[in-house]
């Protein structure tokens, strides 16, 4: 298959695009072009996103951050490599089904609506749903990062790495991937080349939820490839041996 030089890089839920910083650097040096976009009501810097929520937060869904995508990439002159972490690699899955992507990947990926998560999935992010708070959106306390992404993370460096990516997150976002028919996928369509990466110690997306998305594509003439990185949390873009997944990405996709 002809390879497409672009790759959009999108981010999942409770953080933003700033996470995607060293990946952006590390494959425009590999001579990729390279975009980053911030979901809609998710730019900014953390720390003053934390003390002013972003007036658009609570208003964006998934159908939004979806619809976000598309428009970007319908101003590239090819279709992109497109790689979305957590929330974002749900929605990968549907930028991949609208046929929006040259090859898709999906990192720490939520599940679609008509895959049920495990009992892990909705004990460590009930709270991010909204219903049962009188706040309008959520924002995950040190405790809550510590277990929900940083778990692998040293100790030392989790209060540095809270200060630097943690933001408040929409409840319309979760709410709708699992209400909403719009987060549902056909996987009996036809699609390109996806790639699913888990995280062996994720306590939000454990790799057996992973698994279970990665095997409910039923196309026998598509591609779906799984690679489950053990000891990896739900912060395997942006601790130390990120690169390692970067690169692994790179030689899957330039591979087919």
């Amino acid at each position: 298959m002809a390879k497409s030089k672009i790759i959009v890089l999108i981010h999942g839920n409770f953080v933003n695009n700033l996470t995607w910083t060293a990946w952006k650097s590390y494959y425009e040096n590999k001579g990729y072009l390279v975009y980053t976009p911030a979901n809609p009501g998710h730019g900014g810097d953390p720390a003053e996103l934390r003390a002013k929520v972003h007036p658009d937060l609570v208003k964006t869904g998934f159908t939004d951050i979806v619809n976000n995508i598309v428009e970007l990439i319908k101003t590239l002159p090819e279709k992109p490599l497109v790689i979305g972490h957590s929330m974002a690699g749900m929605a990968a899955l549907k930028l991949t089904e609208l046929g929006e992507a040259a090859a898709a990947v999906s990192i720490d990926g939520a599940p679609p609506k008509n895959v049920f998560p495990p009992f892990q999935t909705l004990k460590t992010v009930i709270g991010a749903f909204g219903f049962f708070s009188f706040k309008p959106y959520f924002m995950g306390s040190r405790k809550w990062y510590d277990y929900a992404f940083f778990n692998t993370t040293p100790d030392t460096e989790k209060a540095a790495a809270f200060d630097k990516f943690a933001i408040p997150e929409s409840f319309k976002v979760n709410r709708q991937l699992v209400l909403n028919p719009f987060a549902n996928i056909d996987f009996k369509k036809p699609h390109v080349p996806i790639l699913f990466i888990g995280g062996g110690s994720d306590h939000i997306f454990p790799p057996t939820l992973t698994k279970k998305i990665a095997g409910s594509y039923k196309d026998p003439n598509s591609r779906v490839d799984l690679k489950i990185f053990e000891g990896k949390s739900h912060f395997i873009c942006g601790e130390p041996g990120w690169e390692n997944v970067a690169d692994y990405i790179l030689d899957w996709y330039e591979s087919l």
